[in-house]
């Protein structure tokens, strides 16, 4: 392969400008650099599912558990922004130890969906095309991950919040925050403030899917950059090629 490009590179010599030159060389290293990868397509396809259901166990073990967001500060999930001032105010009026139990109980509620997003993940992955793969490998430290945030994060977000619905209920999450956001709002109705919508819901899905990827995107760094993350073969073979 290589002796033939070189022959058609001399050949190219006599008969082009040095523009044209210029792209044959470049297309003739593009073909180069593929052939030596040595990869066929299912090949890539199986090493970057496998790099993918790694990074997504390592996320639900580390997220998953007693603490896995409340003590974590890359993931724990803070009072609302918007709803900030009633953190203030409840704050003012002595209440810091509901406050703290709300904060609590709010990432108690993202562990406990956490521990039903395995297989979601996993479902997520399968129908990665060739292409995918190819533009996913030659990508960035993020590239697997990114493509799962765009390609997922709508049907992930639609599937996952009755998960943190049954987890709010069952960390029973409203119990302290709709006092708190109960008074807030007939506070606002008598002084015309803005009220704040008291529906958790959404908050902690997003919040709970983001602290997921944040792993998600740690390991699949740590399996591109670290040869002793690879630990499968195929994982050796792909990614080793990068």
């Amino acid at each position: 392969m290589k002796k033939t490009l070189i022959y058609f590179g001399l050949f190219a010599m006599t008969l082009t400008s040095c523009d044209e030159l210029t792209k044959i060389t470049e297309t003739a290293n593009e073909i180069l650099s593929d052939s030596s990868a040595g990869l066929t397509n299912d090949e890539v396809i199986r090493g970057l599912k496998e790099a993918l259901k790694k990074g997504t166990e390592k996320a639900v073990s580390t997220t998953a558990k007693t603490n896995g967001f409340n003590n974590n500060p890359l993931i724990k999930i803070p009072f609302p922004q918007e709803a900030i001032k009633i953190k203030e105010k409840a704050l003012q009026l002595g209440l810091s130890s509901q406050v703290q139990q709300f904060e609590t109980t709010l990432n108690r509620a993202a562990e406990e969906a956490s521990k039903e997003a395995k297989n979601i993940f996993i479902n997520a992955i399968m129908g990665m095309s060739i292409q995918d793969g190819f533009n996913i490998l030659k990508g960035g430290d993020k590239a697997a991950t990114d493509y799962l945030i765009k390609n997922t994060t709508a049907s992930l977000k639609q599937k996952f919040a009755p998960v943190v619905q049954r987890a709010i209920d069952k960390v029973e999450l409203t119990k302290y925050w709709n006092p708190l956001a109960s008074k807030y709002n007939t506070a606002m109705t008598l002084t015309g403030g803005q009220q704040i919508n008291q529906d958790l819901n959404a908050y902690v899905t997003q919040k709970a899917i983001d602290g997921l990827f944040v792993y998600i995107a740690k390991e699949e760094k740590n399996i591109r950059d670290n040869p002793a993350a690879r630990v499968s073969d195929i994982l050796k073979k792909v990614f080793g090629q990068q």
